[in-house]
């Protein structure tokens, strides 16, 4: 097979470079022998820790077919994002099982779907139930967080990667907490008032991450004394931010970049099937959302967000405009700060899979066009 290459400036270092790749495996990364097109960049793939939905497809149903779900991934990675945990939110439990069980077959007998899907991302039912905190999640089906399930999740999920977000103050959840992680499980927190001390016993049990930071909580919360506070002084969490622009106000996201610093924060869409797909009405599960012009998805008749329309690329943008940086600053989030989270191998490294994404800008801030390569074949 014929060795490809290409020359592109390198997001993170700055530097022109050549790439090569020969049967979907990069060969050289070396510096460049002529400068390329000022406006040809060159990064690693994203990463979306938190996928609903996508492209019209809502990943919430019984009976997904793999060409919806092969659908959704192709639009995604369009987007720029090459692997992502699927994520299922509360149901009843046999339930939420059986989608499980389903999602992962159709996975296994797809090698598109194997190299897109890393694994899952199961946001409750462990969460609370009360008014605000429990956010778009239906509380009826919010559950306590017993050793049978857990010990039932990972059988299900058999080694695959899984993200879990539980409330600390759901009982026995910190020891469900620390089973989850001997099981190899990643946990996240959200979706809970904890007060600090309960926090600082979840990280002590294992817990690593904490699920969109600004959201799963109420409108209006005291101004002395909050979950967004309580994290803040909870060493040991690495947050996931969506940054849309509404799920998290361009103060609030700068405030919590300079409280936790970049190396604790990573980024995700939360997407839903309206993501990619024009305003409409939608379903997240049994649930009808809406979305309007804005692209800002609502339960009806309700303050609160039921996920979000954004794409992973989109996500990066608003990100840096919201930090007044440059896009380049932020891409890290999207990509090596996700997969570092998860154990997942992310990045431009020679033996590696020639995975990337070829950006072609207009100036600093605008992008003009963006071809994603999934083993050196352009998606």
């Amino acid at each position: 097979m014929k060795q490809s290459e290409l020359s592109a400036w390198h997001a993170a270092t700055g530097q022109a470079v050549c790439l090569r790749w020969k049967e979907g495996r990069i060969t050289a990364l070396e510096p460049a022998k002529d400068s390329p097109p000022a406006n040809l960049w060159l990064a690693p793939p994203l990463v979306d820790l938190q996928v609903n939905g996508f492209a019209g497809v809502d990943f919430q149903q019984d009976h997904l077919t793999s060409a919806d779900l092969l659908g959704a991934v192709r639009k995604l990675r369009a987007h720029g994002c090459t692997r992502f945990l699927l994520t299922l939110i509360t149901d009843e439990w046999t339930r939420l099982m059986a989608r499980l069980k389903h999602l992962r077959s159709l996975r296994d007998h797809s090698a598109e779907l194997r190299q897109a899907i890393a694994g899952w991302h199961v946001e409750g039912p462990f969460l609370s139930s009360e008014p605000g905190y429990v956010g778009a999640h239906d509380p009826a089906w919010t559950l306590d967080a017993q050793p049978k399930y857990i010990r039932e999740l990972r059988q299900v999920t058999g080694k695959d990667p899984v993200l879990l977000t539980v409330s600390p103050m759901r009982q026995n959840a910190i020891a469900a907490i620390a089973m989850a992680v001997r099981l190899g499980m990643k946990v996240s927190l959200g979706h809970t008032n904890a007060p600090k001390r309960r926090l600082q016993q979840a990280v002590k049990a294992g817990a690593t991450g904490f699920t969109h930071l600004g959201n799963g909580c109420p409108q209006l919360l005291d101004r002395h004394d909050n979950i967004l506070w309580r994290v803040f002084e909870a060493p040991g969490l690495t947050v996931s931010l969506i940054p849309d622009r509404t799920h998290v106000s361009p103060d609030l996201f700068r405030l919590v970049h300079r409280v936790l610093g970049p190396d604790a924060i990573y980024y995700v869409t939360d997407a839903i099937a309206a993501a990619a797909a024009p305003p409409g009405r939608y379903r997240l599960g049994p649930r009808e959302v809406e979305v309007g012009e804005d692209q800002v998805v609502r339960l009806p008749g309700s303050p609160y967000y039921a996920g979000s329309a954004l794409t992973p690329i989109h996500g990066v943008f608003r990100a840096a405009r919201m930090l007044k940086c440059s896009w380049r600053d932020v891409w890290p989030r999207f990509s090596d700060a996700p997969a570092k989270l998860m154990g997942l191998t992310n990045g431009l490294e020679v033996g590696g899979p020639a995975d990337f994404c070829l950006l072609e800008m207009a100036g600093e801030k605008d992008l003009v066009s963006l071809k994603v390569f999934v083993k050196g074949e352009t998606a």
